[in-house]
């Protein structure tokens, strides 16, 4: 790879790494953001849930009107729009505002990603495309691990506004890379929205989709309340959880290292042995979750495999409709994010109904049925299998 192009991937990884804390980092500060709007913790939730169910509606859509216009220009208004959100959300003391604020980035946000993942691919041979769009995910996954602890400890220590200032600068720095180190990206061969729409007619498309709202079901299904799990069945303190938590995000990028290498080299058997490998992580979480340094070992396991679900993820779609490849990292963005939002709220049924413990189940449960989808696929292309093997 060029020197040119590995500065250009660096900055597509920092754009994530910034994107991401405007839509994560809000989770760390959201006691702060209550105090600040004399709210309280479970209306200031709404930022959260509002930008992800945003993402997924403007998943599909958004990539699809912009999919004629230069990248460059395209990535440069969506970061324009995610400093200008952050500015209004600092200076801002009415929660519609700051709720406006986050909705208006989340419907740009599948336009930013979808363009910078079809760069990263085209930027390297073919055969190459998967290890570099891990990259961009390795700035996913620090967004993750180090924008919620970032935002946490400047809202603890200076204010809620200091944190947003910190998602406005990283943006901002973007912006101006953005702007100065890359060249016009026109589109060369614009496909009309009827040559895209009709990769939806492909059934390849929807088992992929399927099987991938699924993945991220059974990981952020039961992810999004480890810190629970680890205080209530494992019975650990605070800052141990916290030491667990940065430790779930370090192995998600070393997963993503990993699993760009393995999706390079064998991306069907890769694909196939992941809801096994994992549902086996699962089974131990759910033997040995009261053993602390049992479980810290299992997680430092599952945030690999975590990380390489995500690469598996944006592989299985776009690989199903290569022809239309910026719809297809929106329908992605999209089925991830509803993979996201309905295993959270099946987990947090198990939980009421059966207890912390068995919110495995919803992973383990998630995964066995994407098995079907995965087979279907794989038994109903197998010349599209073959090719990709």
């Amino acid at each position: 790879m060029s020197k040119k192009n590995t500065l250009l991937l660096f900055v597509l990884t920092l754009a994530a790494f910034g994107i991401i804390n405007t839509e994560m980092g809000v989770v760390g500060i959201l006691p702060y953001i209550a105090d600040h709007f004399h709210i309280s913790v479970s209306k200031a939730g709404r930022l959260v849930s509002l930008f992800a169910l945003t993402v997924s509606i403007a998943g599909p859509t958004m990539p699809l009107l912009f999919s004629g216009i230069n990248r460059k220009k395209a990535m440069l208004v969506v970061l324009g729009i995610f400093v200008v959100s952050n500015i209004v959300s600092i200076v801002t003391a009415n929660f519609t505002v700051a709720i406006i604020a986050r909705i208006v980035p989340a419907i740009f946000h599948p336009i930013y990603f979808s363009a910078a993942l079809t760069m990263a691919a085209n930027s390297v041979h073919k055969k190459d495309a998967s290890k570099a769009i891990s990259k961009v995910f390795i700035g996913v996954s620090a967004g993750m691990v180090l924008g919620v602890p970032i935002a946490s400890f400047l809202a603890s220590t200076i204010s809620f506004q200091a944190s947003m200032a910190f998602f406005a600068i990283v943006n901002a720095i973007v912006f101006i890379a953005t702007w100065a180190l890359f060249p016009s990206i026109p589109v060369k061969e614009k496909l009309s929205y009827g040559a895209q729409l009709r990769v939806l007619k492909k059934p390849i498309v929807w088992l992929s989709i399927i099987a991938v709202l699924l993945f991220n079901s059974a990981i952020f299904g039961v992810y999004s309340y480890l810190a629970e799990y680890l205080k209530t069945v494992t019975h650990i303190s605070g800052n141990i959880i916290s030491f667990i938590l940065v430790l779930f995000g370090g192995a998600n990028m070393i997963g993503n290292i990993v699993g760009g290498k393995l999706l390079a080299k064998k991306p069907i058997k890769t694909v196939f042995i992941f809801p096994f490998a994992l549902g086996v992580v699962y089974l131990l979480l759910f033997f040995i979750g009261q053993f602390t340094w049992p479980m810290a070992i299992m997680t430092l396991v599952w945030g690999i495999f975590a990380g390489i679900g995500a690469n598996i993820n944006q592989y299985w779609i776009s690989s199903a409709a290569p022809e239309a490849p910026d719809f297809a990292n929106g329908l992605f963005l999209s089925s991830v994010n509803l993979g996201t939002t309905i295993g959270t709220a099946v987990g947090g049924a198990f939980i009421s109904v059966l207890g912390t413990q068995y919110v495995v189940l919803v992973g383990i449960l998630s995964l066995v049925v994407s098995i079907i989808f995965v087979w279907l696929r794989n038994y109903m292309n197998r010349p599209i299998t073959q090719l990709a093997k």
